[in-house]
């Protein structure tokens, strides 16, 4: 349980570390990865393993945003994306671009919390033998260039050859709202 702790923490370090040194590409953002989105995927990497090895049943719930509505983000209040490139629920992103979009990884049967519906919960296999939390049908992920929850820095992204949107409530991609880095 130590290691895991000091894992976390190692992560949280190197997230703040690369946000506070204001590392990030030249060209806006639309780079598959810049010095901060790697950094900050490495350490939610990192931590997303670290809470798989913990046993933790991961949890999608609601959170209010000016910008985009009630949109879901996981149990630290971190925003959700779909891949429009994922025609179902199995995942197309891997290697390096799950590595700048790290999947929601559950050990166990995921939780709904706020308006999230638990109905629309469900889990799917990856290539690479870990379980993914799907909401309606869409595999869930966090975008590395988010370093704090209420951040929407993936909103509308084109990567790795499809878009990047949140979703709503009832699983449906929110196309609103721009990538400003301005959270919630």
């Amino acid at each position: 349980m130590r290691r895991i702790r000091l894992a976390v923490v190692g992560a949280a370090a190197i997230v703040m570390i690369t946000t506070a040194s204001g590392c990030s590409g030249s060209d806006g953002g639309s780079s598959a990865s810049t010095p901060s989105t790697e950094a900050s995927a490495k350490a939610s990497a990192k931590a997303s393993k670290a809470a798989q090895a913990a046993g933790d049943k991961a949890t999608v719930k609601t959170a209010s945003s000016d910008k985009l509505g009630t949109i879901l983000v996981d149990e630290k209040g971190r925003t959700l994306y779909l891949f429009e490139k994922d025609k179902s629920t199995t995942s197309t992103c891997d290697g390096a671009c799950a590595k700048a979009w790290p999947p929601l990884l559950t050990s166990g049967t995921p939780k709904a919390d706020g308006s999230a519906k638990s109905k629309l919960i469900d889990t799917s296999k990856r290539s690479d033998g870990k379980t993914q939390v799907t909401y309606d049908g869409h595999p869930l992920y966090r975008f590395g260039g988010d370093s704090k929850a209420g951040d929407t820095n993936g909103q509308g992204l084109n990567q790795f050859g499809a878009k990047w949107f949140v979703l709503d409530a009832d699983g449906k991609e929110v196309e609103k709202g721009g990538t400003d880095g301005t959270g919630y």
